[in-house]
């Protein structure tokens, strides 16, 4: 009896653990077909596929360069020559002699045109080229203006499928083209 006993216990017992494993074996099988837990995989036809684009704003630099070129000269003052200026003074102090008419007025007009006739003749003498050209010297130096240009361009932001399963047809936004048919999930839930 005890025996028997054993039996009817034991056969509950592995009808629960068959039972179990069986659940678990289904479990795994669906959670397989559908890695979120809701539906399975199959295929749908592509019928319509068009490429999506926005339009973007951006700005680019815009630099404009040139180089200015710079000349100069050094002037060599060699020859130091006071010969223009004591000719002037001579000139000077005799018309200044010649001008006054009086002894005190001679004295004085010839000290006065003698400095002006000195200052007159050191000033053309300058200008006559007491002065020698030295070396010309060329500076060039670059020169940039930046600025910015405004670009509109056209950015490819993906496509619009359309695609039909079992007679219906469906809509999708993608980043990348599908191809010929995608792939699509399939969940059947009770009404």
């Amino acid at each position: 009896m005890n025996k028997a006993n054993n039996q009817h216990t034991a056969r509950p017992i592995k009808t629960i653990i068959t039972l179990s494993f069986l659940a678990a074996l289904a479990f795994a099988a669906q959670a397989h077909a559908s890695p979120h837990g809701h539906g399975s995989l199959d295929w749908a036809k592509v019928t319509q596929v068009e490429a999506v684009y926005r339009d973007v704003e951006r700005r680019e630099p815009d630099e404009h360069c040139w180089y200015e070129q710079n000349n100069y000269s050094d002037f060599d003052y060699t020859d130091k020559s006071y010969t223009s200026t004591i000719m002037g003074g001579i000139i000077g102090g005799a018309i200044g002699n010649a001008v006054g008419h009086k002894k005190k007025n001679k004295r004085i007009g010839t000290a006065v045109g003698a400095i002006l006739g000195a200052s007159i003749g050191h000033d053309i003498g300058e200008r006559q080229g007491n002065r020698s050209l030295g070396a010309q010297t060329h500076t060039s130096k670059k020169r940039c203006e930046r600025s910015y240009r405004v670009v509109n361009e056209r950015e490819h932001v993906g496509y619009d499928v359309w695609y039909r399963y079992h007679g219906q047809v469906y809509k999708t936004h993608m980043k990348h083209h599908p191809g010929k048919r995608i792939r699509v999930r399939v969940s059947v839930d009770p009404v």
